[in-house]
Formats: structure tokens, sequence, C-alpha cells
């Protein structure tokens, strides 16, 4: 009768006792977070001072010290809005383009002559035949590169809109295939700016497309608008292109179909490059920071089958030639190919940090922007925006809570008594869990709380009604509480998990403040079966041994 085994009550105390634990230091927020700024100070290397002593003092190094962070509209953070640049994904098509056509144009060498392509708009090809009568057979071979537009809005189009101009064939994108790369583009570009701000999940960044070409972000606990921009403002388009020579400067011309691009490590060198890229970082599957075989600190990367291929081919057939490894504009190195290179993988060298490396190998993994940002509105907001906020979110969970205590006190008497206390534990372990995982609290996360908050209770009031039952049928009080807590179990699961499915619906599916909701009504969820099923249940056993009564009135 009512037997709970010892390891069972150690361990519901024990994880009760981690919980408050862990939410201990939000009540000490301001102190706990000057510390914490100590402690970060002491490892990236600052010097340590006496102001840097004093603060690491303000709370003990032995306790926890996590916080749950405050969102935007209740902190302040970063604000951005850009532009994407959409042409510059026009460009690199037809810069990817071009040894497609080359090669079907060699083809019908003997009608079309020679070829050469020329210079002309970046969403254009333009390659100039020296026979011009045969520009229709270049037409059709052409053309038959097109192929069928991947969108819904595009069906039953080709993506290649071949013509000519006297002796010039001319490819361009077409209209159907322009509004699909856009989208595309737009989607990339989301994802990419959402791993590389948000990489565990759990800072709840608001990153959303805005009209057709321009994406909001906007990162809480951000200090600035300028470190936000550094974050996701690199492109981090690493290439590999063929080494024609070096060049003078970087006004010198570098011919048809080529391009002139500054060395970053030697001041003062030009390197002249073909345009096309062997193989990008689109290629890409890993990157890791690394120290090469002097001890420095270097990126290894890993391309994938197709990657790995192309790799492999170039350095099999070019071996003796220097070989350009560029990162957004710049060579990196240019080595020289000393050996087959098989299996896709390499080093990256140069002269890094070890922080350096290990952010270039982080933006690698996160893949590279599929075309430039430009900011048209930077702000930085002042936690002094969401104070009003913070105090109706405040208002509203005392207020909320409050009703709830002095409801289960009213209706249940003793037991309603035991169900309040196991409130105060589980408002604790929601915010230990909080603290746990790093998560953002946002307005929209307060509302999942005060949610939960009201819903809590709901399983004791399930366990009580059903304790009221079984005592009308003499069963004895000890035998009563049992079975009450047993038949109520189902009820209790089945309505928790149907909400918890709507929660990890609206994570999976939401972004942003709807994410926000879901994370405090999932982990409220998780806490208030607990709470209900185990730790009401256990103070309502010790009061029972100590007591002993011969009746119980719920």
């Amino acid at each position: 009768m009512l037997h709970f085994p010892i390891w069972k009550r150690v361990l519901i105390w024990a994880l009760v006792a981690l919980g408050v634990a862990l939410a201990l230091p939000n009540l000490f927020y301001n102190r706990v977070e000057t510390h914490n700024d100590a402690a970060a100070g002491l490892e990236s290397g600052a010097p340590e001072t006496p102001e840097l002593r004093a603060d690491l003092a303000q709370w003990p190094g032995w306790l926890p010290s996590s916080l749950v962070s405050l969102g935007l509209d209740l902190r302040g953070g970063a604000h951005l809005l850009a532009e994407v640049q959409v042409e510059d994904v026009y460009a690199a098509r037809m810069d990817a383009l071009w040894p497609e056509v080359r090669d079907a144009l060699r083809d019908v060498r003997d009608t079309v002559g020679t070829i050469r392509r020329q210079d002309g708009p970046p969403d254009e090809l333009r390659v100039r035949l020296s026979r011009p009568e045969g520009m229709s057979a270049a037409l059709e071979e052409v053309r038959a590169l097109a192929q069928p537009v991947v969108s819904l809005t595009g069906v039953g189009t080709t993506d290649l809109e071949v013509s000519s101009q006297g002796d010039t064939l001319i490819v361009r994108l077409t209209e159907a295939e322009a509004r699909a790369t856009d989208d595309r583009t737009i989607q990339q570009s989301l994802e990419i700016i959402r791993r590389r701000v948000d990489e565990v999940g759990t800072r709840e960044p608001t990153i959303q497309r805005q009209g057709t070409d321009r994406i909001l972000i906007q990162v809480p606990g951000i200090g600035s608008a300028g470190e936000l921009k550094a974050l996701i403002g690199t492109t981090a388009q690493l290439t590999f292109h063929p080494v024609l020579g070096r060049a003078g400067s970087a006004e010198a011309n570098p011919g048809p179909g080529n391009i002139v691009l500054p060395s970053l490590d030697e001041e003062g060198v030009f390197y002249r490059l073909e345009k096309t890229p062997v193989v990008t970082g689109e290629d890409l599957v890993d990157a890791q920071p690394a120290f090469d075989q002097n001890g420095r600190p270097a990126v290894n990367f890993r391309f994938n089958p197709h990657g790995a291929r192309k790799f492999g081919d170039y350095t099999a057939e070019n071996i003796g030639s220097p070989f350009a490894i560029v990162l957004d504009e710049e060579v990196i190195s240019a080595p020289v190919i000393q050996s087959h290179i098989p299996g896709g993988s390499g080093i990256i060298t140069g002269n890094f940090t070890v922080e350096e490396s290990t952010e270039l190998a982080i933006l690698l993994r996160a893949g590279a922007l599929p075309a430039e940002l430009t900011f048209l509105e930077e702000r930085t907001i002042g936690p002094e925006l969401g104070q009003d906020s913070i105090e109706a979110g405040r208002i509203a969970c005392l207020v909320a809570f409050a009703g709830v205590l002095i409801f289960m006190a009213l209706s249940y008497g003793l037991f309603g008594l035991f169900a309040d206390l196991a409130l105060i534990f589980n408002v604790a372990l929601i915010f230990g869990l909080l603290s746990a995982i790093g998560a953002t609290l946002t307005l929209p996360g307060i509302a999942g709380i005060v949610l939960t908050i009201g819903m809590a209770v709901d399983a004791n009031v399930l366990i009580f009604e059903r304790i009221r039952e079984e005592l009308k049928t003499a069963r004895g009080p000890a035998r009563a509480i049992e079975l009450g807590y047993e038949k109520a179990f189902s009820a209790i699961l089945d309505a928790n998990i149907t909400t918890l499915i709507a929660a990890v619906i609206l994570f999976a599916m939401g972004s942003g403040p709807v994410r926000g909701f879901s994370v405090t009504l999932g982990l409220g969820i998780l806490t208030s079966v607990f709470t209900a099923i185990y730790v009401t249940r256990l103070i309502v056993i010790l009061w029972f041994e100590r007591r002993r009564p011969r009746t119980v009135t719920v």
C-alpha cells in the first residue's frame, strides 16, 4: 500500500534539487551575468585585474551559472535587413555553363569554326563563332543543353533561352528559370544564415523573407549589429581555379574568361586565373580545424563524390601546374600540384590563428552564401525597450500563479497545498531546463509559461477527483490514494501527449516567436507530468506515512 522504493524517492528529490539549482542563478541575474562575463574574459586571455576578480566573485564558481537568455523583445539585440544580390547567382550560373557550351560546340567545330567567349552582361553567356554561317547548328546544339524548369510556376518551360546576334551566340536564363533561381537563392540564404547564427538551435532568431529579395534578421543577446554582420556577412565561398600566371596589379587585363585576384598573404601579389572554377565549395561535405605538418593552424576539407572526382581528375591531368585556392575572391595559396590527389580531401594552409581556422571551418561547414548580402538597415535594440514587456509578463505570471494556488487550496484543502508545492517545483524545473539548454526566453515564451501554469494542475485535478471517487467505495484511505494515481495515469498521459505533439509540430514548422512558445510549452508539459505523477505522490506518501490518518478528506 503506497509503497515507493527508496531509490525512486532519492531519484525524484535529486531531480527536483537539480532543477532548483539550475534555476537559482536566474534569481540573481545581474550578478551571475557579471560573473559569466568575467569568466569569459579570463578564458579569452584578458589580464586578471582587481576589477575582473571582483566581478568573478559576484557568484560562487561551484554553483551552476547558466542563465535563461532573454529575447530581442525582452532584452534587446541586433536587427538587420539584408538584400540578396541575386544577380551574382546568374553570373555564376553562366560561368558554370560555359564548359558545357564549349564541349557541345566542339562537336560541330567543322561547321561553326573556332569559338571564343566574349565579355558581356553578368546574366549572359556570349560566344563568338568564326563561321557565322554555322549559327543554326550551334543554336541547335546549345538548345539541347536546356533542362525543364523545376518549379510549380515553370511547368512546361526550359531553363535556357538561346539566341544569336550576328556572329555571336547568346545564352541567358528564361524568365521562369530566373524566378525559380531567385526563390532557391533566397531559401538557401535563409537556411545558411540560420545555421550560422543559430548553430545549436536555442538562440531563437527571427530570420524570414521580406518581399522578393530581402531577408529580415533579428538576433537577441548580440551586443551590436556590427557583431551580427561579422557573423553572417562573410560568404565563405571556396573555389579552386587553374593559375595562368601572375599579374602586375589588380587593374591588369586578364583576358576574356579570366580574372585577376589578390593574394591573401603576399601584399602586392596578384594572380591571373581562369574565371570558371574546377570545383567549388558547394561540393564540400566537411571542414575541420587542424594543424599542418609544421604545426601551424590549417583547415582540413573533404568533397562529396562528385567534387572528389572532378578534383582528382584535374590534379591527375595537371601535375606540375599551380592551382589556386580562393576564398572570397582572395587567393589563400597557389601550390603546385605534385601528384594525383584522389579521395577528394585536402588541407587549406595560410597565416591563420587558431580562432581564424576554427571560424573558417564553421563557415565552410555551414555552406557558402549563394550571393552577396547588402545590408540596407541595421539597428542595435537596447534593453530598455523591452522593459514594458518584462513587467507585463511578470505581472501575468504572478497573477496566474496566485490564482492557481488559491483555487487549488480552496478546492482540495491539504491536498491542494501539496499540488501548490509541486507547482512551485514545476516552475523551477522549467527555468532549470531552459537554463541548461541555453534557450532564449521571449514574450511568446512567457505566454507558454503562463499557459503551463494553468495546465499544470490539470493532472492533479484528475488525480484528486479520482481519489474522491475511490474514497466513496470504503476501500480505506491508503488504497483510495493508490488507486487514484493508478487509474488517472492513462488519462493524464493521453491528454499531455496530444498537447506535446502540438508543441513539437509548432517547433518543427514554426520559427522565431512560434518556436519560443513551443519550447516553453513542451518543457512545461514534461515537468507538469513529472511533478503531478511523482512529486505530488511522493509528498502525499511522506505525509501519510507520518500521520497515518484513518480518514482522508479531499
